[in-house]
């Protein structure tokens, strides 16, 4: 069964070759191979298509690459299905196309013609940086926009995602272990739909929600922790991706202002998610919304402005406001040309340096966190002794960290 419609892939097919533009050259998307596991002998980690390759072919099937001859328009070079797979594996499915063992001759035949190559390349055929960051770039252009069938796929993602969440949060209790709470929500979106998670899930209870990336161990919850999850399920590599931040009982008073200072950053943020609005705006607009909540909460000293542009913000709102995401979870992304590359706003980088348009996806998720790395750091606190109230900060620090994600 097709991944995507037969239309769907023309469609898309046109839409890159507009962007290539006028005169392009000889472009090949090659889906890669498998990994070897070390001293694995026969075994390969999972293997993932390139993303390029498989919104181009509609194939997650290793060793193919999808050729663009400006003359003859697209050929499909694939692996064929071999005994040893169906002793293995049962019976694969293969798209159709050429024997990839036919790609040499196919380039033989016009050696007269620049190569660039996109996806993972191919072995044995040389690239040129330059240029596929060129073609790259043009491919980008149309691939972030998400169509019918891409977003159909996601809206399953979405609804195993939702499930798995309300799983975990009927699974949070004192004496629960992080760990645990990683395997009722995942099992849960499985059952809901998920072919896999999209990535490495997070569970950090207590100060280890401070850490953005926390991998579940076997830390026990506390009656006065927050737990904070981030996680999402994906279908056929078009992933979902949520968090939320739950109390093990109840919010203490501080863990709930905290708590609602995130939630407005939030909504702030998304009310300026409009077709043309610059996305380091949409973060400009959260971290005011924290500026301000941090004075009114005595942390902070000055003028919101000026926290923002100094990069004061940063010392508890360390990423951006959010990225694209849609097949994986950092789904191309990219900035508009012209504009220097890792331009920062209120003190960090920002994955995303474009104004929105219609039909991209972002993720939207602001936080608030107390990082012993990032407050203890004697630069830093030299340097924002001025903006920073730190004998006021010690009695939040406990919170650890606050995210919230759709």
């Amino acid at each position: 069964m097709a991944l995507f419609s037969a239309d769907i892939l023309k469609k898309r097919q046109q839409q890159a070759e507009r962007a290539f533009g006028e005169n392009p050259p000889l472009v090949l998307i090659g889906a890669g191979n498998p990994i070897s596991k070390p001293g694995g002998l026969d075994q390969t980690y999972p293997f993932i298509p390139h993303p390029e390759y498989l919104w181009l072919t509609g194939s997650t099937r290793w060793g193919g690459v999808l050729a663009f001859d400006p003359q003859q328009g697209w050929t499909h070079f694939v692996r064929p299905v071999t005994p040893q797979e169906r002793l293995w594996e049962g019976d694969p499915e293969a798209p159709e196309g050429k024997d990839v063992a036919q790609l040499s001759e196919w380039l033989n035949t016009r050696s007269n013609h620049p190569i660039v190559v996109l996806g993972s390349p191919p072995e044995t055929i040389e690239d040129n940086a330059e240029r596929t960051t060129e073609y790259r770039t043009r491919l980008d252009s149309v691939r972030r926009i998400k169509d019918a069938e891409e977003l159909a796929l996601l809206k399953t993602a979405v609804h195993a995602t939702a499930s798995g969440h309300a799983k975990a949060r009927e699974t949070i209790r004192p004496g629960a272990s992080e760990r645990l709470i990683q395997i009722e929500l995942e099992a849960e979106m499985f059952r809901n739909g998920a072919h896999s998670m999209g990535y490495g899930t997070i569970v950090g209870a207590g100060t280890h929600a401070a850490i953005l990336h926390f991998a579940p161990g076997e830390q026990i919850v506390q009656p006065e922790d927050l737990v904070l999850i981030d996680a999402g399920g994906a279908v056929f590599g078009y992933t979902a991706d949520v968090t939320r931040t739950y109390p093990a009982t109840q919010f203490t008073p501080q863990q709930k202002d905290a708590y609602d200072l995130v939630m407005a950053m939030q909504q702030e943020a998304i009310s300026k998610c409009h077709i043309g609005t610059e996305w380091h705006d949409v973060h400009r607009v959260a971290a005011t919304v924290l500026a301000r909540g941090l004075i009114d909460l005595g942390i902070l000293n000055g003028n919101v402005d000026e926290l923002l542009d100094t990069g004061a913000i940063a010392l508890f709102f360390p990423h951006g406001i959010g990225h694209m995401v849609g097949l994986g979870v950092r789904d191309v992304g990219g900035r508009a040309p012209g504009r220097e590359v890792g331009r920062r706003c209120c003190g960090v980088g920002i994955r995303v340096d474009l104004p929105l348009e219609e039909n991209l996806l972002m993720t939207v998720e602001p936080g608030l966190y107390f990082v012993p790395a990032i407050l203890d750091d004697p630069q830093r606190r030299e340097e924002f002794k001025q903006s920073v109230d730190w004998d006021a900060l010690e009695s939040w620090r406990s919170i650890g960290g606050i995210r919230i994600e759709d």
